[in-house]
């Protein structure tokens, strides 16, 4: 792969540079923040080699890539200058340019974005350590090594550590987010954690602030009171910087944040966060006693529905917390059958498959899944072909099941995967084991039986009409090669084969039989699937999205089924070539692949004339299905 080719490409087709207001990555996704959605070309961006698909989620532009990620962001941060940059494989920070503009978002997915951007970058830090942890254990449970063995005590504290100082991390991660000053937030983080205060604290002595009592709490790998301190801070700092002129502002502001925070956590905002948590540990407990197998079924099923839509994150401060007030944590357990059925799915789809693209990325991404990276598995195949994604939910739903009858916990945070198994030593431990299996082989065997549609086609005598593999013009005008429009995504075909008309009437109808699946809000582009799979995109004019709809008018619905000649759109040719604008209507076959050959017919002039001509793969039975 071309990480510089590939960067400069997602750089352009975002917009540029100046489109971009917040730039980072996770494990598989580079993570955009942008100005204007509207500039961005989705559709070029997912049909570049090395991009897996483009999701749009909690007021993030996401661009899924894969193991990739990290080298294709190091090239894309370089390319646009962001400033702010940190090691890009740890995704340590943000990288923003000079403006901070993006569009504004509501409450809910700006929250969902404030986790993300709290855990992400040291969420394979946090998976890490999770698991030596589990390992340890293991060790322990096999009698490999004692608990008493130096050895044991120097790898359960690199273990250790980031869960006993995580509200430190917290601390940084959220003040970033909140754009307060992170090392005063790092302070108070720490001060919470100073040795003589645990001890005492510990030892359940009470403390007076100039006569006040202060509760004894801990806050060891506590989530919420440092969350809600530096939240308070946020508030806090602004009202000192005004109060402090500029020369000793930066002196001053971090002394009197630290003299008011510090008692103020410990007094007040800690205890209520204490609170917050001990409720909420206490009502998944008492949902999850109340229906364990029903939890399991929920949480194995959907649980990657939850990724897709980008609210697990929502989930990740729940299960921290309930580790840090219970100890234990009874989600995780369940989540690892739902990753793991993801991965029989993929392995399914590799054994079967005759496509060897599809067989290549199902067999990389089926060992990905197994550690936990699920995405470039639902978006490159699971997702993608519809039927595997459906069997793996029944497979996580199956497995989650017996791991809640089970009543397995997870004794620490990490990665819902294989690696951790570890973690699930004790309790319910058999449960486990055979809940992964379970979802594994339930993903793999119903993919492999009934992921596939089944196509019969052994011979040329079973072939349907030929009308199933043509396409008939959807507007009037003179027929042009897609090669010579002017705009190089389409010209470059990269989008797929077909050919573009120079329309001579607004009106668009339906080339074929089949279902409405994207009406752009703008107007300018509508897709359809055919009755036999052809996935056409019949795109408007160029750049006229920038119009937002003016002298368009769309005449279907999302999934609306339609015959050919159907009314689809109307648009105004005359006034759209007065705002400046090209209307050369392109008419593309978005899964060419999936095609022996695409070729336009003779013809010149588009009036009711068949213009493409579709020759489909000679697929054996069992193959999946064009989708």
């Amino acid at each position: 792969m071309d990480y510089s080719e590939l960067a400069q490409s997602i750089l352009t087709n975002i917009g540029g540079k100046d489109n971009i207001s917040k730039a980072w990555h996770c494990a598989t996704r580079l993570r955009f923040n942008l100005k204007s959605t509207d500039k961005a070309n989705t559709e070029a961006i997912e049909n570049l080699d090395g991009v897996i698909t483009v999701v749009q989620s909690a007021g993030q532009y996401q661009v899924v890539i894969g193991n990739a990620v990290a080298q294709v962001f190091a090239v894309l941060a370089d390319l646009a200058d962001l400033a702010g940059l940190a090691n890009p494989d740890t995704a340590a920070d943000a990288a923003t340019t000079t403006e901070d503009t993006g569009e504004k978002q509501n409450i809910i997915n700006r929250f969902i974005a404030f986790i993300s951007g709290i855990f992400t970058p040291f969420l394979g830090a946090l998976a890490g350590a999770g698991i030596l942890k589990g390992l340890l254990a293991l060790a322990v449970a096999f009698n490999w090594m004692s608990t008493t063995s130096g050895a044991y005590k120097i790898w359960y504290s690199a273990g250790d550590a980031i869960f006993y100082f995580l509200p430190v991390f917290l601390a940084f991660t959220a003040a970033k987010q909140l754009k307060v000053n992170q090392f005063v937030a790092v302070s108070l983080g720490a001060a919470l954690l100073y040795p003589t205060l645990v001890t005492v604290m510990t030892n359940s002595t009470t403390l007076h602030f100039f006569g006040i009592p202060v509760v004894p709490t801990t806050y060891t790998s506590t989530v919420i009171p440092i969350l809600l301190a530096v939240w308070v801070l946020s508030y806090l700092e602004p009202v000192l910087d005004k109060l402090f002129p500029a020369a000793i502002r930066n002196i001053f502001t971090p002394l009197f944040s630290l003299i008011i925070m510090v008692p103020l956590t410990l007094l007040v905002v800690g205890p209520i966060g204490g609170l917050i948590g001990n409720g909420l540990a206490s009502g998944v407990m008492a949902i999850y006693n109340f229906m364990p197998i029903g939890a399991g079924v929920i949480m194995g099923a959907f649980w990657q529905v939850f990724v897709i839509f980008g609210v697990h994150w929502t989930f990740v401060p729940l299960m921290m917390n309930n580790i840090a007030k219970m100890g234990y944590d009874p989600l995780l357990p369940i989540l690892s059958a739902a990753v793991l059925s993801q991965a029989g799915a993929a392995l399914a789809v590799f054994l079967k498959s005759r496509d060897q693209k599809m067989k290549a990325l199902a067999g990389s991404s089926f060992v990905t899944a197994l550690f936990g990276i699920t995405e470039p598995t639902i978006y490159g195949v699971t997702l993608k072909l519809k039927r595997p994604f459906y069997c793996a939910v029944v497979g996580g739903a199956l497995g989650g099941a017996i791991i809640g009858a089970a009543g397995t916990h997870a004794s620490s945070f990490t990665l819902p995967s294989l690696l951790a198994v570890p973690t699930f030593l004790g309790h319910g431990f058999m449960g486990e084991v055979i809940g992964l299996i379970v979802a594994f082989l339930g993903g793999a065997i119903l993919t492999y039986f009934f992921g596939f549609a089944r196509q019969q086609q052994a011979d040329h005598s079973v072939v349907s009409d030929q009308s199933d593999n043509t396409v008939m013009a959807p507007v009037e005008g003179t027929i042009i090669p897609l090669t010579s429009v002017h705009d190089e995504v389409f010209a470059s075909e990269a989008m797929g084969k077909g050919l573009a008309i120079v329309p001579n009437k607004g009106t668009v109808t339906a080339p074929v039989d089949g279902t409405i699946t994207a009406v752009y809000p703008t107007g300018h582009a509508i897709g359809i699937t055919a009755n036999s799979g052809a996935e056409i995109l019949i795109h408007i004019g160029i750049n006229t999205v920038q119009l937002n709809g003016q002298y368009f008018e769309t005449m279907v619905k999302q999934n609306q089924v339609v015959k050919r000649g159907d009314l689809l759109t109307k648009f105004d040719v005359d006034k759209i070539k007065t705002a400046g604008y090209d209307t050369t209507v392109m008419v593309i076959i978005t899964n060419t692949a999936d095609y022996q050959m695409v070729k336009p017919t003779d013809a010149t002039e588009a009036s009711d004339n068949w213009i493409l001509e579709l020759q489909p793969k000679e697929i054996m039975e069992g193959a999946p299905a064009n989708v």
